[in-house]
């Protein structure tokens, strides 16, 4: 799901699959001219067709009743799809016309199918309709993932980020007295841990496998990740660097082992045993942590937000939203449901029954969301969160960060090195994306020297 979706491509290594991702989806680009596009209907009757994916998919069909009773003439169908098969199943109903009304849509799936033309814009729904879905009540990084070249094709439907999980009872043992605010101070708090955990424990888990983490240090220096409109890998840039030598450092020093997610027996298990003491991931492993660390640790864990380079750092902003597909004949109907969702107090019922965090900051009032301790820290840092770059190529490119990560932090490569050949492999990504923009920008006469 976006990283349990949109994050989700953290953890996924860079195969087949998402080589077949990024060359449909320029396959698709090229039949953009024969794709046909339905009239807006204004009938408030028949059948909206819904697609949502994973456990949210199963979770979607009480809300739609409800939905539907609101809405008498409107029968809402809502098929669940999984998400490892959801990427392609909407890039095949795109090519056969056969997308459903609304969708549900990871964030960084968002430029792709703008780019396919796929999308309904919404700027002139969300001005009439400002009451409903207004722009102010949405963290501004996560919404800022729904603009493509100043366009809203989405609403967030519900939000993630990435802060520390960490053992309190050992950062106590350890003489620190709160969580680390700076990349100097989680350094000095890691060495101080290691001292205290079991021989051979290391104080910070950071799998290879996953491209956040790297990603994360890199935007917390202020990189912009690509050059060029987009065009071109920066990884080179002294911020990305910055970042990337931080990152590589805690496996150099000892502080994290240069291993991935696989080659771990349980997350749970380690960090319940004290060889792991911190942990950087996502807002579903709340849950996972209640459930799985025994009852006698439940009060020596912590969540923290991200520290930075010298203050509290930025961190990904993650999640899903809700689109209008451009060929539905049922878009008043469409966004209509698409309000529906984005009314706060369902979203605070939906994340009862999910554990998905609202995208809506007045939904935070709410009792179960206000009184988990657990989820403070969530809540201060979607108010820190950038997206990764608006191109349909962003899942691809992250997962080469990753690779870059762990080729130098196994010494198979410098920093240089692998700085270097990510530049390189991301470039040759992009080079249809090139290719595109720079016959757009010819022309149409703009000039290329603005970034």
């Amino acid at each position: 799901m976006a990283d349990r979706t949109v994050l989700s491509g953290a953890g996924k290594r860079v195969g087949a699959r998402q080589r077949i991702r990024v060359a449909s989806a320029f396959v698709a680009l090229t039949i953009l001219a024969s794709a046909c596009s339905r009239a807006d209907a204004h009938s408030d009757e028949g059948e909206l067709r819904v697609w949502a994916f994973g456990a949210e998919g199963e979770a979607l069909a009480p809300v739609a009743r409800e939905f539907e009773r609101a809405n008498p003439g409107v029968h809402v169908r809502v098929q669940a799809i999984p998400w490892t098969a959801a990427h392609e199943k909407l890039l095949t109903a795109f090519v056969g016309g056969a997308l459903p009304d609304v969708a549900q849509l990871g964030n960084t799936w968002i430029p792709e199918f703008a780019a396919l033309n796929a999308l309904e814009p919404l700027d002139a729904r969300v001005a009439r309709d400002s009451i409903l879905v207004p722009r102010g009540d949405f963290f501004p990084g996560v919404l800022a993932t729904n603009v493509v070249d100043s366009v809203l094709y989405g609403v967030p439907w519900y939000v993630d980020t990435r802060v520390m999980f960490y053992r309190s009872d050992l950062m106590r043992a350890a003489g620190i007295t709160s969580p680390p605010t700076t990349w100097a101070e989680l350094r000095d708090a890691l060495i101080r841990v290691k001292k205290v955990q079991p021989p051979g424990a290391f104080p910070a888990l950071l799998p290879l496998n996953e491209w956040t983490q790297p990603v994360i240090f890199g935007m917390q220096a202020g990189s912009p990740l690509l050059a060029d409109h987009g065009t071109r890998g920066d990884f080179r840039d002294a911020r990305f660097r910055r970042g990337f030598e931080f990152y590589i450092s805690l496996f150099r020093e000892s502080l994290a082992p240069a291993l991935a997610n696989t080659q771990i027996s349980s997350v749970y298990q380690e960090f319940a045993a004290g060889r792991v003491a911190v942990y950087i991931t996502g807002p579903w492993n709340v849950g996972e942590f209640k459930k799985r660390l025994p009852d006698s640790l439940q009060h020596s864990w912590m969540t923290a937000p991200m520290p930075g380079p010298d203050s509290a750092g930025v961190s990904l902003a993650g999640g899903s939203s809700i689109v209008i597909m451009r060929g539905s004949a049922k878009k008043a109907a469409a966004w209509r449901f698409v309000t529906f969702m984005s009314d706060p107090a369902r979203q605070a019922a939906f994340y009862e029954r999910t554990g998905d965090l609202p995208a809506r900051r007045s939904a935070w009032t709410a009792p179960a969301l206000a009184a988990d301790p657990y989820l403070a820290a969530f809540r201060i840092q979607l108010g820190r969160v950038v997206p990764t770059p608006p191109v349909p190529e962003s899942e691809l490119i992250m997962n080469l960060v990753a690779l870059a990560g762990e080729r130098a932090a196994r010494n198979r490569q410098t920093v240089d090195q692998a700085l270097a050949s990510l530049d390189h492999e991301v470039d040759g990504v992009l080079e249809k994306r090139r290719w595109l923009m720079t016959h757009h920008l010819a022309s149409s006469g703009a000039d290329r020297s603005q970034p």
